[in-house]
């Protein structure tokens, strides 16, 4: 039964953000943080049916932390629910994402016209000075920057590098860096089509100051926040299967 409510659940979301993209399209020439409001709207109705069709809610700890004007947010990537989440929890944001995605018919052509920055995964230098130049015009014009530090999506319990270019564009623009944990993919798994019922925890930490900062020591600051909340974010159930599978010892 989960998986068939899951399978509608995606049903619904790939023809409800198609008729979204129409919408965008139809109203491309407002200001960009006025087109983000559809996209709010968009992330909001996916929740509820998310809530609704798959009995998977959300709660948000740590709101307080969001800090007035535009500043980076680095969130954990472990999940396809986060890229939907995001839009319904933080203020307007340009999203830092691969190039690729612009180039899909209709969805890629909408999501151009919310001003993200998309970068070419492979360019290495190129990629980070890109994303500190459009990043740094993107923050004046109020928007903030939504970037997945590991760069893809990693299954739970595991972590990959940490990119520096989020942190080098808060040292360099004067603003704040503000991580974000979840536990998103115990629910919705990486490549898996069964959502989970269950509440998915998302807790934003206290913001940090970026500016002038060595990105490199910024970037460890935000990995080992992000990484050390996790561990505390494990649901019951999975900690009581890693307990049940974790090796006797004797005395």
């Amino acid at each position: 039964m989960q998986l068939l409510r899951s399978v509608l659940f995606t049903t619904v979301l790939f023809i409800g953000t198609l008729l979204y993209a129409v919408v965008v399209l139809s109203f491309g020439w407002l200001p960009s943080q006025r087109l983000y409001a559809i996209a709010r709207s968009w992330g909001r109705l996916n929740m509820w049916l998310l809530a609704k069709l798959c009995k998977l809610t959300y709660t948000v700890e740590g709101k307080e932390n969001i800090p007035p004007g535009a500043h980076v947010s680095m969130w954990k990537h472990s999940s396809a629910w986060e890229t939907i989440a995001q839009a319904a929890v933080f203020p307007p944001q340009a999203w830092v994402l691969k190039r690729e995605l612009m180039w899909i018919p209709l969805v890629g052509w909408a999501v151009k016209c919310l001003k993200p920055i998309a970068i070419n995964r492979s360019a290495g230098a190129a990629a980070v000075t890109q994303v500190i130049d459009q990043g740094k015009q993107r923050l004046q014009e109020g928007l903030w920057i939504l970037i997945f530090p590991e760069g893809t999506r990693v299954a739970v319990g595991e972590s990959r590098k940490y990119g520096v270019s989020g942190s080098l564009l808060a040292s360099k623009a004067g603003c704040k860096v503000i991580p974000v944990a979840h536990n998103a993919g115990y629910y919705w798994p990486r490549r898996g089509w069964v959502k989970k019922p269950g509440n998915i925890r998302v807790v934003i930490g206290p913001p940090i100051d970026a500016a002038g900062r060595d990105a490199r020591e910024l970037n460890e600051e935000v990995r080992a926040w992000i990484e050390s909340t996790l561990t505390t974010l494990v649901p019951p159930t999975h900690a009581e299967a890693a307990d049940r599978s974790a090796p006797a010892t004797t005395s």
